[in-house]
């Protein structure tokens, strides 16, 4: 996307972009992105081009393993939760799973329905994409995304039952 708005914005691709920064040999990034605005260069666009030029962020080069075992790094006893949820969700149906620095995307045909994320030290916070679902009993608002109005805080795999099986089977439903 970022590559698409540069080239549309510019009419020059992050090969051409490249080769004119090197020329400007330019030492650090509040330098390059004084020169890009300059040149007309903001937002996505040049963000991409000062990952080109100083080296992109671990997260974005690492593995969906690797960015999930991040997560759950510095708390161990919350990975067979996260297990758990994924074990259930691929169950449902055809489910692509999305992994990003701090949460996991649960993706169907149509749209994201889910969210799992290590929220604190004890619990992995369960975000559904319901509609029309006010929270109450174990669904508590989301604090996750503003499309995922409620969440399932889990503290045990085996938390990880029927009824949160049923709420993530609805969620899928109503996104594919």
């Amino acid at each position: 996307m970022s590559e698409r708005l540069l080239e549309k914005r510019t009419g020059e691709g992050v090969a051409t972009w490249n080769r004119r920064i090197k020329r400007e040999q330019l030492a650090d990034e509040d330098s390059l992105r004084a020169w890009l605005t300059k040149q007309g260069v903001t937002g996505y666009a040049q963000t991409l081009l000062v990952m080109e030029r100083f080296g992109y962020p671990d997260f974005l080069t690492a593995t969906a393993d690797e960015l999930i075992d991040g997560q759950y790094a510095d708390r161990p006893l919350l990975r067979p939760i996260f297990d758990a949820v994924i074990e259930t969700a691929v169950g449902l149906g055809d489910v692509t799973i999305q992994a990003r620095k701090t949460y996991v995307s649960l993706v169907s045909p149509r749209r994201t329905f889910a969210r799992v994320q290590p929220t604190t030290k004890t619990r992995v916070d369960l975000a559904l994409r319901v509609e029309g679902e006010k929270p109450g009993g174990r669904l508590q608002p989301s604090k996750i995304h503003e499309t995922m109005p409620v969440q399932i805080g889990l503290s045990s795999p085996k938390e990880v039952d029927a009824g949160v099986a049923r709420w993530l089977q609805r969620a899928y439903r109503e996104s594919s």
